[in-house]
């Protein structure tokens, strides 16, 4: 049955309707014919239809609840965010895969999903669907879906199981719809994946890879043919050959302003040439930007039917498998002949379906009018065969996110769809040792499926696992929603810890699929540990709320990461990854890492001796505007929001912050600002003055007031000063023009209450200063006109630019703070005149700072924000960009998406078992970058770490050098002396406990080791230490330094 339409009322909600006729079959399920549809088979597949673009029904809603979707709409935007709510899904098949799949369209935010399916839920199902427990068992798979489901998003899903003829049957019908209906077939089978897209004749791509469209600052542009344009070295640019740019503000040469795209040719970081002859255009005088016009693309999909027999380029993961593609594009057709002509799978092990299976593969490959294959890897075809039946829950998230995402393509037209298939396998994660037949038996566990691929020993040996989890967020939940069904710690000797320290906030709901609304304010780890164990009662985990630092190694001690198997990292931040990883190396433990950053997505193995280290790479440092761009002259929307945000906190956190300080202990905070006697404590100090004497807040029109007045101080006054000191034919000392590329000549602005963007900056300035000083806030002020009233009536003393004013250009300075020799005076009148303040005060008078709150969008710090930016954008003729836009640059809003997480967490559980097996070599890890916008999946082998060679010697930085028996400085010396290094430099921390160059160190060589630390670096040994680490400067006797491990010293 199709969904109902409802009325929509802002944000659409999703519908879930359950198709679930119950019947014994897994393999020949019917064939649904419905306008919207997502197909698949038996066991399980989807497919995605966007019926949204054409059906009247389907309004598209007009406002977005930002505070949900913020982290999925920096990512999709808008209008892609508003086709989704009005999309209608049919997901067939709700074994593993069609769960993953449905899970990621209801965070997404679609309209309404179908959930069908007709067979029942079996104990065998419970390995790889997080949606059923063992009270499920022979109840129909799409009703028990249905209500777990419909938590995710407020909305519902519910929909088809199909083999391949009736595959093809419904791609055929969704191709004749008008207008054509996206065909999505996709099956997980053990170890192996399979994906086909059939988007119809002539899908539009709105936007191929998602990414805002590149711009450059022209620095000159040739009279030639082709013209030569030259940008300034502030960015690289990205332009391509045969990109089209257009251009604006160019000075001179006027007629490339006129708006037509032209061709790029010869792209360089700095430069191109254009496919235009520009000879007898003007000269080119100054300015100028140059943007990408992004195209769409039109593309032509071929039917199922077709591309079976001429499936094109596969899209390809791993170029160490080139050969894989093909030859699985025959094995899952011969098991859908098996499955039709036996009515059933293969079984586990059994050599004789195996063979069968073969035979039907040899038979089409030689029925192949083309493409025939010469070689046919005979062990691949067995391992098929064996794990078949299997739905294994790290292929179903993976193949869940890929699927999932392109679903979302087929109902925006956002992002290059996969053309056509796509074809996986990950046989490394089998076991090193080959696998007993007898050991793949089922047990009647709800792990049968899972020990059908990997055997009974590797799954004893996952739940003996003990895990740390670092990190509760969309990752976190993602992998404990694995990890519970994969059986990882469910025995009586495993153990999972997850630690987290942050609670649930509203727009984590979007993405982070273990927590609903209820669950907002609660300890993350908390919450996802409960829900987690739900999904399987023996998942033996323990939730902790601390952050894992070196503040909290008394709870993370030396026995609680000796006794871990391994660790998996679930965070979002590069220095608490470095943290762990360090821990990692320090205790030789296996750390399995991923990230994502909107579609992208990556994962990288940590193995002990076997590869490199996370921190042994890293990427370079985020590019920082210079202080005096930010200040002064700003040249893009970035620039502004930064120096928005920073006068935000600066006004409304850190100055109130100041005064509490000072106000709490005057005679101490005045002792810290003579010591520091610079220029920075003296406008710490004037900022202070401003709150407490001259721009001190009563009453509420004392605070619109004072933010008219910031309004003409920011962007009158200040603009009018700069252009004073540098009027706009300024030259420089080398005669070049001051106003030059990148820099752009401002104007000021004329406050005017009838615009709105000038009220509404006064307004939330008002509301923000009125909160610092605990004024009530009156309910007039929500009227714009009695608003403006009182905006009018604040009188703006006339300005005078100053001469001998120093503006800051130099690009290398870092403080715009003006350094004077007579800044210690200054300090102590300032102190003085402070004093005299605090006189006047009443007792127990305080401000309130206010920390800046992005995800609030009631509490009027982005409109003051945004506000502030796009004023300071107006003055220098930057573009102007919304509060939404906003607050993903001011708040740093790291963009995500539910689909790269499960990708990520998916192909990092494939890892897992190869780690707990034990015995691979690093050949057979896989470190991934995926990108689902493109889609692009590269999957490379680990890089093994660092070697250091010395005489027969070598080691790496997994190595760490022991010495017991508490020893002597001389002991210690003796030793490396023994292994022909001589150590010239001893420390702890950051104390030096020996250096060959002091003779009174001489003196410390028959002292313990650890006496020297304990008195001399006044190390504070806990009783539970056994050891500490010092690290040893040597060089050979060649004196040619050499790079030693970390030396652990024994005292007990």
């Amino acid at each position: 049955m199709l969904p109902i339409k409802r009325a929509v009322e802002g944000e659409a909600d999703a519908d879930v309707d359950v198709d679930g006729t119950v019947t014994n079959s897994d393999q020949n399920p019917s064939l649904l014919k419905k306008p919207c549809c997502i197909s698949s088979s038996t066991p399980f597949s989807a497919m995605a239809l966007n019926d949204a673009k054409s059906n009247g029904n389907n309004a598209i809603p007009s406002e977005i609840d930002e505070d949900l979707h913020s982290r999925q709409l920096a990512v999709y935007g808008r209008e892609t965010m508003r086709r989704l709510f009005a999309s209608n899904l049919l997901v067939s098949g709700l074994q593993g895969l069609g769960a993953e799949i449905a899970k990621n369209l209801i965070l997404a935010g679609v309209k309404s999903v179908t959930l069908h399916d007709e067979g029942l839920v079996e104990l065998w199902d419970l390995s790889s669907n997080f949606l059923f427990s063992e009270n499920d068992v022979g109840e129909n798979r799409a009703r028990v879906s249905l209500p777990k489901l419909q938590e995710l998003n407020n909305a519902a899903v519910v929909l088809t199981n199909i083999n391949l003829a009736k595959a093809i049957e419904l791609d055929e019908y969704c191709r004749n719809h008008q207008p054509p209906i996206a065909f999505i077939k996709t099956e997980v089978r053990g170890l192996f994946g399979s994906i086909f897209c059939d988007f119809g004749p002539g899908f539009t791509v709105v936007d191929v890879d998602g990414n805002d469209p590149y711009t450059g600052i022209i620095a000159s542009i040739s009279n030639d043919n082709p013209a030569l344009i030259t940008c300034v070295d502030d960015e690289r640019l990205e332009f391509q050959d045969g990109d089209l740019v257009v251009f604006s503000e160019v000075c001179g040469m006027t007629e490339l302003n006129d708006g037509k795209p032209r061709k790029v040719k010869s792209a360089r970081p700095y430069s191109f040439t254009l496919d235009e002859d520009t000879t007898s255009f003007k000269p080119y005088e100054k300015g100028g930007i140059v943007t990408q016009v992004k195209q769409p693309k039109v593309l032509n999909f071929k039917s199922l039917r077709e591309s079976l027999t001429d499936p094109g380029d596969f899209l390809l993961s791993d170029f160490s498998k080139f050969d894989r593609p093909p030859l699985l594009h025959l094995a899952f057709q011969a098991l859908d002949r098996f499955i039709s002509e036996l009515g059933r799978f293969p079984a586990a092990g059994s050599e004789a379906d195996a063979e069968k299976l073969k035979f039907f593969v040899t038979e089409i490959n030689e029925s192949s009018a083309e493409g025939k294959l010469d070689n046919i890897d005979q062990s691949l075809l067995r391992h098929f065969a064996f794990g078949a039946r299997a739905v294994l829950n790290p292929m179903a998230a993976m193949f869940g996110g890929i699927v999932g995402q392109e679903v979302i393509k087929a109902c925006s037209g956002k992002f290059h769809p996969l053309f056509q298939f796509y074809y996986f396998d990950s046989l490394e994660s089998l076991p090193s040792e080959p696998l007993d037949p007898t050991d793949l038996k089922p047990l009647n566990s709800r792990y049968d499926a899972q020990i059908s691929v990997f055997g009974a020993k590797l799954q004893k040996k996952l739940e003996a696992a003990k895990l740390f989890v670092v990190g509760s967020g969309a990752l976190g939940c993602e992998f404990l929603k694995n990890l519970a069904l994969m059986g990882v710690s469910c025995g009586s000797e495993g153990k999972l810890t997850i630690t987290d320290d942050d609670v649930i906030e509203k727009s984590n709901l979007s993405r982070q699929f273990l927590f609903r609304d209820w669950n907002i304010g609660q300890s993350k780890s908390t919450v996802a540990a409960t829900a987690a164990a739900s999904m399987n009662p023996s998942f033996r985990i323990e939730a902790l709320q601390n952050r894992a630092s070196p503040e909290t190694e008394n709870v993370f001690d030396d026995t609680f990461w000796e006794n871990l198997s391994v660790i998996i990292n679930a965070l979002d931040n590069v220095n608490a990854r470095l943290y762990i990883d360090q821990r990692c190396v320090y205790f030789q433990k296996p750390l399995l890492e991923s990230g994502t950053l909107g579609a992208k997505c990556n994962t990288q193995m940590v193995i002990p001796h076997l590869t490199e280290n996370y921190g042994a790479s890293r990427d370079p440092p985020e590019k920082q505007a210079p202080m005096c761009t930010v200040h002064s002259f700003p040249h893009n929307i970035d620039h502004c929001l930064t120096w928005a945000r920073s006068e935000f906190e600066g006004l409304l956190e850190k100055t109130p912050a100041e005064v509490n300080a000072y106000l709490s202990n005057p005679g101490e905070y005045a002792a810290a600002m003579t010591k520091a006697g610079d220029a920075q404590a003296r406008d710490t100090l004037e900022r202070v003055i401003e709150c407490l004497d001259t721009e001190r807040c009563e009453t509420f029109e004392d605070c619109i007031t004072w933010a008219r007045l910031r309004f003409e101080d920011y962007f009158s006054n200040r603009v009018k000063q700069l252009t004073f000191t540098f009027p706009e034919d300024a030259m420089t000392s080398s005669g070049a023009p001051f106003w030059s590329a990148p820099k752009r000549f401002p104007r000021p602005l004329q406050f005017c209450a009838d615009d709105q963007s000038h009220l509404h900056f006064v307004t939330a300035a008002s509301i923000l200063r009125a909160e610092t000083f605990g004024i009530p806030i009156p309910d007039w002020v929500k009227s714009s006109p009695k608003m403006a009233d009182a905006v009018n009536n604040v009188i703006v003393p006339d300005f005078a630019p100053k001469k001998d004013v120093k503006i800051v250009t130099d690009e290398k300075e870092t403080s715009v703070s003006n350094a004077s020799i007579d800044d210690g005076e200054v300090i102590e009148q300032l102190i003085s005149r402070l004093e005299n303040c605090r006189k006047q005060l009443s007792s127990g008078y305080k401000m309130s700072p206010i920390q800046f709150e992005k995800d609030d969008d009631t509490n009027f710090h982005m409109d003051m924000i945004a506000g502030l930016a796009n004023m300071r954008a107006r003055n220098y003729g930057v573009p102007e960009v919304d509060k939404l836009k906003a607050k993903f640059i001011a708040g740093r809003i790291i963009p995500a998406i539910a689909t790269a997480t499960a990708m990520a967490t998916g192909l990092v559980c494939l890892e897992l078992y190869k780690v707990v097996d034990g015995g691979h070599k690093v050949e057979a890890y896989r470190n991934t970058f995926a990108n689902l916008a493109l889609p692009l999946f590269s999957m490379a082998e680990p890089v093994p770490p660092k070697v250091i060679k010395h005489q027969d010697m070598s080691w790496t930085v997994w190595d760490r050098w022991i010495l017991k028996d508490n020893p002597t400085l001389k002991d210690l010396l003796d030793w490396l002396r023994n292994k022909g290094l001589n150590a010239y430099s001893i420390s702890y921390g950051s104390c030096l406990l020996y250096n060959s160059m002091f003779p009174r160190h001489r003196d410390r060589m028959e002292k313990k080791m650890v006496d020297l630390a304990r008195d001399v670096a006044k190390a504070e040994l806990p009783p539970n230490r056994k050891h500490f680490d010092v690290v040893v400067a040597c060089e050979d006797d060649g004196d040619n330094d050499v790079d030693i491990p970390q030396v652990s010293v024994y005292f007990k």
